[in-house]
């Protein structure tokens, strides 16, 4: 293992041992809100294999995200937890299905096209949303408890305590890190990659450029819909506006600031935007504005975000580069 390998996995392991003894060192407000940005890193994450990997700027990843969510709590019992072993993989299926069907016409365009395409869709979901009272309308959805993990009427696992589901949440962090890791690193993609760089050179060598890119944009609404599960159980409570433009936006937000095409670089990103948020927000009530400024600074003074500024302090050596 090279000094590179070695420092990104002393970091990585360092970063772990950090966020499990969260629970140990901060209240109630703040275990929640480590939650919500442990869901919201999964979601920053999905929406870089597209953005940072496939080359797919989509502007409607939030689509994902509600129909997860409104899958979730739709899924819930009124009087009694739910299943998590049976609620989640509905709820997933449920994203996967809606970004195959987005997806089947979204990747026919390219560029602008497929931003408005993918935003269009997005607010057709939140429209659906907001004006049907089968999905509670404007005023969205309660959940009345967080789930368990049972096998018929065996508890498993109890996951209404707020310290046992930001473990849960975190756990599904690092799984889904590990897991899209693995996919960037596969021959997949090697070639989503190679079709972001230059699509027609990979449809000459014989390609199918669009099943790769509807794929990608598939395995993104799968987790997006696992974030959303998350979130809506965290909350118990979800609303159309998960489903909304600005929800898109934030998220670009969060990609943009970790730095695309790292995966690592967005979970940061999400981290560190929610955290502004809330100083910002406690600091004075014209936060937007604020907010606004940080991150018209953070475009020009770190245009490849934190991850790009992370490789300008710590370069690999030229012998490191040989070892690799």
């Amino acid at each position: 293992m090279t000094g590179t390998a070695k420092l990104r996995m002393a970091i990585l392991l360092a970063v772990i041992a950090g966020l499990a003894l969260v629970p140990f060192v901060v209240g109630e407000f703040y275990l929640l809100l480590m939650t919500k940005i442990a869901a919201l890193a999964i979601l920053a994450i999905s929406l870089d294999l597209l953005l940072g990997y496939s080359g797919m700027i989509s502007f409607g990843h939030a689509a994902f995200l509600g129909v997860g969510a409104y899958a979730g709590a739709m899924l819930a019992p009124e009087y009694e937890a739910a299943n998590m072993l049976i609620t989640l993989p509905l709820s997933i299926a449920a994203a996967t299905l809606v970004a195959f069907l987005i997806g089947v016409l979204a990747i026919r365009t390219s560029g602008i096209y497929f931003i408005m395409v993918t935003l269009a869709f997005a607010q057709m979901a939140f429209y659906v949303a907001h004006d049907t009272p089968f999905f509670g309308g404007s005023d969205g959805r309660l959940i009345f408890s967080k789930p368990q993990v049972r096998l018929g009427d065996m508890v498993l696992a109890d996951l209404s305590g707020n310290e046992i589901y930001y473990y849960t949440t975190l756990g599904f962090l690092i799984v889904s890190y590990l897991c899209l890791t693995m996919i960037v690193r596969s021959p997949f993609g090697q070639i989503i990659q190679g079709i972001k760089s230059n699509e027609q050179r990979m449809r000459a060598l014989g390609f199918p450029t669009d099943k790769y890119r509807l794929a990608s944009f598939v395995i993104a609404g799968a987790f997006a819909g696992l974030a959303g599960y998350l979130l809506a159980y965290q909350a118990e409570y979800v609303s159309p506006a998960m489903l909304g433009w600005q929800q898109s936006g934030l998220l670009l937000m969060m990609v943009i600031l970790g730095g695309s095409g790292t995966l690592w670089g967005p979970a940061v990103g999400a981290f560190l935007l929610i955290a502004v948020e809330e100083f910002l927000a406690d600091l004075t009530g014209h936060w937007m504005g604020l907010m606004g400024l940080f991150i018209v600074l953070i475009v020009i003074f770190l245009p490849h975000g934190l991850a790009g500024l992370a490789a300008r302090i710590y370069r690999p050596t030229e012998a490191e580069v040989d070892d690799d």
